[in-house]
């Protein structure tokens, strides 16, 4: 009879020690889960800022005079896709229901040796555009920009 009592033990035990070995492993699928989740967000969120950067070299090559010459500096745009080609917007416009993409405009300046300078003449054929991409995460609103200049290199 004391043999069996010692078995039932055994047998609390090792289910004690399968219960736990089983909730760690679930939980530590969790925590990757979510973590692969939010790394896919946010490189999705870098892919929709490099794409931004390059649809701005598309407005360039259009036409920079009737683009960026034309847009303002205290103004916040937004890229919108008709199906056949990129607009700019005013209004914000959500990709996928969950990220923003926007840009700005600043004026670009120029020292006596024409080297881009934080004051100086201005030069209306450069732009320096930021594009941003926020969304919002189990963490909290996430926002990454980039920052480049923009030439008129085909005076156009």
């Amino acid at each position: 009879m004391g043999s069996r009592g010692f078995g039932m033990i055994e047998m609390l035990i090792g289910a004690s020690v399968l219960s736990i070995s089983l909730l760690a492993i679930s939980y530590f699928f969790q925590i990757t889960l979510r973590a692969s989740t939010i790394t896919k967000t946010a490189i999705q969120g870098d892919y929709l800022l490099e794409e931004g950067v390059e649809i701005t070299k598309v407005f360039r090559d259009m036409s920079y005079k009737n683009n960026f010459q034309k847009m303002s500096t205290t103004t916040t745009y937004y890229f919108s896709w008709d199906g056949t080609k990129w607009a700019t917007s005013t209004t914000n416009i959500y990709i996928d229901g969950v990220f923003e993409r926007k840009f700005t405009l600043g004026d670009v300046s120029r020292d006596l040796n024409s080297d881009i300078a934080s004051s100086g003449t201005y030069d209306p054929n450069a732009k320096l555009v930021t594009v941003t991409v926020s969304w919002a995460g189990p963490t909290g609103t996430t926002s990454h920009s980039i920052q480049t200049y923009i030439t008129n290199i085909f005076n156009n």
